[in-house]
Parts: structure tokens; C-alpha cells; sequence
């Protein structure tokens, strides 16, 4: 096995890595009672930031990180979330520097050294952006029904936070019925191209 075959194979992991890295830690922010799995946190971030006039801020992190974790996790627009997850590190790494968390800004480091490598993995899709000749060739287009799907299973998580507040079981619920829309959409997609 070559070193450029070991890195493909791990395109993919280090996609639902993230993923799940940044997908649980901004629903465990915004879930009732932060009852929802996420390693990396903190869920009581809002309330840490709220006394500097920060709430509204760190509410908008844990939706980023959802929204974004959720573009790595499910795999359908990994590009997109590779490159938003860019930024979305940077913020966090600001901000556990600025109120000097002993640790976390090494860990925040590492997750940035994979969405680097994310990056590079998609660097033929990418140079055109940036004005650099690649020889990608996109393969055929999605069909609009996945497209529908996917978002659906997304509009299934975020409101899955609100129904959290009432019946956690149920969210729960709601959120894995979610999950597994936005990764059936890519077999919905088989089915129309045959």
C-alpha cells in the first residue's frame, strides 16, 4: 500500500470524524439540558460568553457547528463542509485562546490539521476557485429528489432541537430518522440514474 493510497482511504473517516466531532458538540450546546452526545464542548458555552454581551455569538457557533459537521458527517457535500469547517476553527481556537483554556486550543489545533488535510484531498475541485488549472471533471449532477431528501434529513436535526425542550426520546428520535434520510439520498440517487 502506497502512501497516497493510505491517505485516500482515510478521505472518508476523517470526514464523518468531524463530522460527528462538530455535529454533536454544537447539538449538545443547543439541545434541552445539552442532552445530546458531543465530545467536545463546552455545552454551557453560551452561558460563559453571555456575560460579555457574547450569547447571541456562541449560539451562532453551535448552529455553524451543527450545520457544518452535518455537511462532513453525512458525505454528500463534503467539499463544502471541509471548507466552512475552516473558519468555524478558527473562531473556536480565538476564543479558547482568548479565555485561556489550558488544553483545548492543542485539540482545536489538531481538528484544524485534519480539515487541512480535507482541504488538500479536494484540492482539484478547489484550484479553479482560486484561479489555478485543475483537470477535474465533475461527475454527473445530482438529482434535485436526493438534493430534497438530504435537506430534509438536516431540517429534521435542527428541528429535532426545538422538540428536545418537550420529549427528549422523541428528538432523539427525530434527529436518527434525520441522519439516515441524508445518507439514504446518495441511494435515491443510484435508483435515478439507472
Amino acid at each position: 500500500m502506497t502512501f497516497q493510497s493510505l491517505l485516500k482511504k482515510l478521505i472518508i473517516p476523517t470526514s464523518i470524524f468531524l463530522g460527528i466531532t462538530f455535529f454533536g458538540s454544537g447539538m449538545a450546546k443547543l439541545y434541552f439540558e445539552h442532552k445530546y452526545f458531543g465530545w467536545i464542548g463546552p455545552v454551557w458555552l453560551e452561558d460563559k460568553l453571555t456575560p460579555y454581551g457574547l450569547g447571541l455569538y456562541a449560539r451562532f457557533i453551535a448552529y455553524s457547528q451543527v450545520i457544518i459537521g452535518y455537511l462532513l458527517l453525512t458525505l454528500r457535500f463534503r467539499t463544502l463542509g471541509s471548507v466552512m469547517v475552516i473558519p468555524l476553527i478558527a473562531n473556536i481556537l480565538m476564543v479558547t485562546i482568548s479565555l485561556q483554556w489550558q488544553g483545548t486550543p492543542f485539540v482545536v489545533g489538531i481538528l484544524l490539521m485534519m480539515a487541512l488535510f480535507l482541504i488538500y484531498s479536494d484540492r482539484k475541485k478547489l484550484f479553479p476557485l482560486i484561479g489555478i488549472a485543475s483537470d477535474y471533471q465533475p461527475n454527473d449532477p445530482w438529482s434535485w429528489k436526493a438534493n430534497l431528501i438530504w435537506i430534509l434529513g438536516l431540517f429534521l436535526n435542527l428541528a429535532s432541537i426545538q422538540i428536545s425542550s418537550f420529549n427528549l426520546l422523541f428528538a432523539w428520535s427525530v434527529s436518527i430518522i434525520g441522519i439516515g434520510f441524508s445518507f439514504g439520498s446518495h441511494f435515491v440517487e443510484k435508483d435515478s440514474s439507472n
